[in-house]
């Protein structure tokens, strides 16, 4: 059984996969509590599938790109999972199983992944849905704008595709499921890659740049010693 994380995104969900199949998920949409939401999440969800720690086999998460707090919650909740239970755990681009969505949901051709990196700035991805599997991303952050001028006029899913619809083809079209990674498609693209004999990523985030919270500068010795 696999346990499939991600808060990369405004979504605080997981999902149990079986190898066959999505058994039991769950998803909450709130960009500021993943900490408080995700390990109760977690447990409801295992009770009410009937599902034991001792079941589990492997735990995958999304690495990510996303902001720095709410991606941390994840990555270290997975690891932990792992840890505690010596499981083996690997990463995916959250991108990807946003794109693998699209591509479920019925959509073609190129893509554009575009998720909230807040600063008025997204994180994107672009995809050929039309390869014969989803490779995974390359993620960058810009300026929306900038994103437009660098890869055209394509199909855009994911909640920056929605914020920023001036300047991105914003195909999301009103459906939820296009804007917030969900952990069940970290799980069966997880369970996909390693079925055909794929490496997963590491846990290393994908963060692409620097946090918003810094350490205060240190104080001068005088005043440390109130002088």
């Amino acid at each position: 059984m696999l346990l499939a994380i991600d808060t990369s995104t405004s979504a605080v969900t997981a999902a149990l996969h079986d190898a066959e199949k999505v058994v039991a998920r769950t998803s909450t949409i709130d960009a500021r509590r993943h900490t408080e939401i995700l390990a109760p999440a977690i447990d409801a969800m295992m009770r009410d599938a009937g599902v034991a720690p001792a079941d589990l086999s492997r735990v995958a998460v999304g690495v990510g790109p996303g902001p720095f707090t709410g991606l941390r919650v994840g990555l270290m909740t997975a690891m932990t999972f792992a840890y505690a239970l010596d499981l083996p755990v690997g990463g995916l681009c959250s991108h990807d199983a946003l794109a693998y969505r699209a591509r479920r949901s019925g959509m073609t051709g190129p893509l554009l992944v575009a998720t909230d990196a807040r600063r008025k700035e997204v994180y994107w991805a672009r995809y050929d849905l039309d390869a014969d599997r989803i490779a995974p991303g390359e993620p960058a952050v810009d300026k929306a704008a900038v994103v437009a001028e660098h890869v055209g006029d394509i199909p855009a899913i994911g909640r920056g595709a929605q914020l920023y619809s001036d300047h991105l083809q914003d195909a999301t079209g009103g459906h939820e499921d296009l804007l917030d990674v969900d952990a069940a498609d970290i799980a069966a693209l997880a369970i996909e890659r390693v079925m055909a004999g794929e490496r997963l990523l590491t846990t290393e985030p994908l963060y692409l740049r620097r946090p918003d919270a810094v350490p205060a500068a240190a104080a001068p010795n005088a005043r440390v010693l109130g002088k």
